[in-house]
């Protein structure tokens, strides 16, 4: 095998030190590894139906019908825009490593995975969801202000779950956020959100603390950080209580961009907000704002 590593250990060998760049060189999240690493076991198994034995037998021909194959089997466009950036990520660093004598992921084309728009609240059923009565225990609290810091300032469900106490500056009310490739930012938010964060904080937060609780700001019931199974599982709730459309964690960061938009923010605010490295992902939230302008004028106007 190319690299003196042996035929049977080299999807284990090259899947551990592949995990390792990811986590050490590249820094990508845990979300992301689990899945870079899940497309290289797929492409390895591939590799090996395909009747090869050494990994310097993937070339641009194993990769295209690999990728050819996902596509037959229906999956999605955004599916494949990922594997494909993950076969490229792969194959550079099987060259470097000296695995591969050149690198066949150069030659394949970008796969798009379209931009369909996201699903939004408008702005009467995100007030119904965030003005639910409930029975103010700690679980309602923090709920409440999960809701309300989703919706203030369209942060994602990971950087939320990781925000600790200190993260949160009152007297600015602004948030200290730490986003994809560990990149730290500042967001504002409301005084709904501020009063939701200090109800949580006085009279929720204190009665779950326990040995080891740590400074997480969001707890779950045993005292531990809350995680993200738990919050999307927070939204799903608050949305059907309110008879609102259900959507996800995400569909409220949606949702924020756009109300925004709408009420006037330029495109490089909600850039910064979001965390958006590029301005190009910020501008899919102007498609949804024109999308109901032209909804808008097609009822109003007398030649639509």
């Amino acid at each position: 095998m190319t690299g003196g590593i042996e035929s049977g250990e080299t999807a284990e060998a090259v899947l551990s030190l592949f995990e390792r760049h990811l986590r050490l060189e590249r820094d990508l999240s845990a979300h992301t590894i689990r899945a870079y690493v899940g497309d290289v076991t797929a492409l390895l198994e591939h590799l090996q139906a395909a009747g090869h034995t050494g990994l310097d037998a993937l070339d641009i021909t194993v990769l295209r019908d690999w990728l050819g194959d996902q596509h037959q089997a229906g999956r999605s466009r955004a599916t494949l825009a990922r594997r494909t950036a993950c076969a490229r990520v792969f194959t550079a660093f099987c060259h470097r490593r000296g695995w591969l004598a050149a690198d066949p992921g150069l030659l394949l084309g970008t796969a798009k995975s379209g931009r369909s728009l996201p699903a939004v609240l408008d702005q009467s059923e995100a007030e119904a969801v965030l003005s639910l009565d409930g029975p103010g225990d700690p679980k309602d609290l923090r709920d409440r202000a999960i809701m309300e810091i989703l919706y203030a300032t369209g942060i994602r469900v990971g950087e939320l779950c990781g925000l600790d106490v200190d993260d949160v500056d009152r007297e600015r009310t602004t948030l200290r956020v730490l986003g994809k490739g560990r990149k730290e930012r500042t967001v504002p938010f409301g005084l709904p959100a501020l009063h939701a964060l200090d109800a949580w904080c006085v009279r929720g937060r204190p009665l779950w603390i326990r040995d080891g609780t740590g400074p997480a700001l969001f707890l779950g019931v045993r005292g531990g950080r809350i995680d993200q199974g738990t919050v999307r599982r927070v939204v799903h709730a608050r949305l059907a209580q309110a008879e609102a459309p259900d959507m996800g964690p995400h569909g409220l960061r949606h949702t924020a961009a756009t109300h925004m938009l709408e009420g006037g923010a330029d495109l490089r605010s909600v850039q910064e907000m979001l965390g958006h490295a590029s301005l190009a992902t910020t501008q899919v939230y102007t498609h949804v704002s024109i999308d109901r302008l032209r909804s808008a004028y097609r009822q109003a106007h007398p030649r639509a």
